[in-house]
């Protein structure tokens, strides 16, 4: 075999292994940008009044920037909230720092928020710092673990 068919032959057997790697991918949901239909957290808002299921995409959330989704149930009927207007700061409290970029809101559907390009850049327990303002007035804090 002369040098040209060996190098031709490792680039073959190289492109190969790339399309392997490449279709052996994650088959969850949350790694195309979707949200899983189990949440990642339920938190209790700091008044009492709302409970808000988290789904993150990736989930579990990894460092980086990530989607996440807040399903926003009023505590005492299960009501689903709608038309609250949303805030949030990620923050890493054993840094005393959050992030430069703002999350930005849509909302999805009744009762349904989405904050995309939420950055999580730094391994460690991250706090999401989100205000509920509109007919309800409430606090989460729900913290991540990012790996």
């Amino acid at each position: 075999m002369t040098l040209l068919s060996l190098m031709t032959l490792k680039k073959a057997a190289l492109l190969g292994l790339c399309v392997v790697a490449a279709s052996c991918g994650s088959t969850d949901a949350a790694s195309d940008g979707t949200f899983p239909a189990a949440a990642y957290a339920t938190v209790a808002s700091t008044g009492g009044k709302l409970r808000v299921e988290i789904r993150t995409a990736p989930q579990p959330p990894t460092r980086g920037t990530m989607r996440i989704e807040l399903r926003v149930f009023d505590a005492a009927t299960g009501v689903a909230q709608e038309g609250l207007t949303v805030d949030a700061v990620p923050w890493m409290p054993a840094m005393g720092h959050g992030t430069s970029v703002k999350p930005q809101v849509s909302i999805a559907k009744e009762g349904t928020y989405v904050l995309d390009g939420v950055s999580m850049f730094m391994p460690g327990r991250w706090e999401l710092r989100i205000d509920f303002s509109g007919k309800v007035v409430d606090r989460v804090v729900p913290t991540l673990d990012i790996p």
